[in-house]
């Protein structure tokens, strides 16, 4: 009876950090204090703002957040977007504490980092979180 009561714990266990973790995934929050280079991206940073996602080989969301990205990146002039493998640059990875893959940054046209998400994240919250790192113009 004991071996029951363990497997009802470790289920329930399971659904909640799943339930939990699906109502965080692609949420875009406040980020800050870092700053990008040109030199980190190992790309240009755009005009007016940068998406900087962090993918791996084998991540099928990150497909999903490669397309999401380059869509906002063409709607939004001066926006640039940069897809870097994670497993090939581990120092800026751990630098930023970037702990699962898709990550999406958001960065200002100086390289600040305004936002992040964690997980594939809608194009409405990248798109506003786009509005409050590019500048009015």
């Amino acid at each position: 009876m004991t071996g029951l009561w363990v497997a009802l714990a470790t289920l329930a266990l399971g659904t909640v950090i799943g339930v939990v973790r699906l109502r965080r995934d692609g949420r875009v929050h406040e980020a800050g204090g870092d700053r990008l280079s040109a030199d980190d991206l190992g790309s240009g940073l755009g005009a007016r703002a940068t998406l900087v996602q962090f993918s791996t080989a084998f991540c099928q969301p990150c497909r999903a957040t490669r397309r999401v990205l380059a869509d906002v990146s063409a709607l939004v002039p001066g926006v640039g977007h940069v897809e870097i493998d994670a497993e090939s640059r581990l120092d800026l990875v751990r630098r930023l504490g970037i702990t699962r893959t898709p990550t999406v940054l958001v960065l200002d046209a100086a390289g600040g980092i305004v936002k992040q998400a964690a997980g594939q994240p809608r194009k409405a919250d990248v798109l506003a979180a786009l509005a409050q790192a590019v500048p009015d113009s």
